[in-house]
């Protein structure tokens, strides 16, 4: 990375991140394929619904005929930690007219929230417009081809796990995360592993007492909350 914040350059650092969108979403494609959903239909679901995780949780509802209140409040739920990434990248479009935090926010990702925040460790603290527009059309525009892929291949493997392509994503926010750790001046090592080492905790016990489609809103609300506190009294 480095301090640019063109179209192109949003381009090139989200290329990294690329091989997470096509495992994910080549094994959303083969999962929606063996549920019985046509190619065509599973193109739409990612490019208009484009949630992610919640749209393994939809072909599963879609597919067991739930209702479709059901439905909508399961994939709101699951998706509900973006109110809180949105909120965050629009403090730094503040000067931005409303139609372009509106194009930002509805293509936002957890993996270029992610890039983002990290990018803003060699700008200064500063994003732009077009740098993280690149960043979420890549995303997009990868997610939703790996899907149609995904949906195109899935007559060649019955069970989609057995590649394993759900580790891609882990992998990437492994990376990212370490990324985020070497570049960020602003905050103590000592500081930023704490806080990791608290996340996990409170993911592990939260998994015990919480619905999964709550967890991931829950932990962060918490993790903020304490890491706030712990910055305060022992930073």
């Amino acid at each position: 990375m480095n301090s640019e914040l063109t179209f192109k350059q949003g381009l090139i650092d989200t290329l990294p991140t690329v091989f997470g969108y096509i495992g994910i979403g080549i094994a959303f494609g083969m999962i929606g394929h063996s549920a019985g959903f046509s190619v065509g239909l599973i193109f739409l679901l990612s490019a208009i619904v484009y949630a992610g995780s919640a749209q393994f949780i939809m072909i599963t509802m879609l597919a067991t005929h739930s209702p479709i209140l059901s439905i909508m409040l399961s994939v709101f739920l699951v998706n509900s930690r973006m109110i809180l990434m949105s909120m965050t990248t629009a403090s730094f479009f503040k000067e931005e007219r409303l139609l372009k935090n509106i194009v930002l926010g509805t293509l936002l990702t957890d993996e270029s929230f992610a890039l983002g925040m990290n990018k803003r460790n060699y700008t200064a603290g500063k994003l732009s417009f077009s740098w993280f527009n690149a960043a979420n059309l890549i995303a997009y525009t990868i997610w939703a081809l790996a899907s149609v892929m995904g949906a195109l291949l899935g007559h060649l493997l019955t069970d989609p796990r057995k590649l394993g392509l759900g580790f891609a994503v882990i992998a990437m926010f492994i990376g990212l995360m370490y990324l985020q750790l070497i570049s960020d001046k602003t905050l103590g090592r000592a500081l930023q592993l704490l806080m990791i080492g608290i996340t996990f905790i409170l993911f592990y016990l939260g998994l015990i007492f919480i619905p999964e489609n709550l967890l991931v809103l829950v932990v962060t609300l918490v993790a903020c909350a304490l890491g706030v506190g712990v910055k305060r009294v022992f930073f």
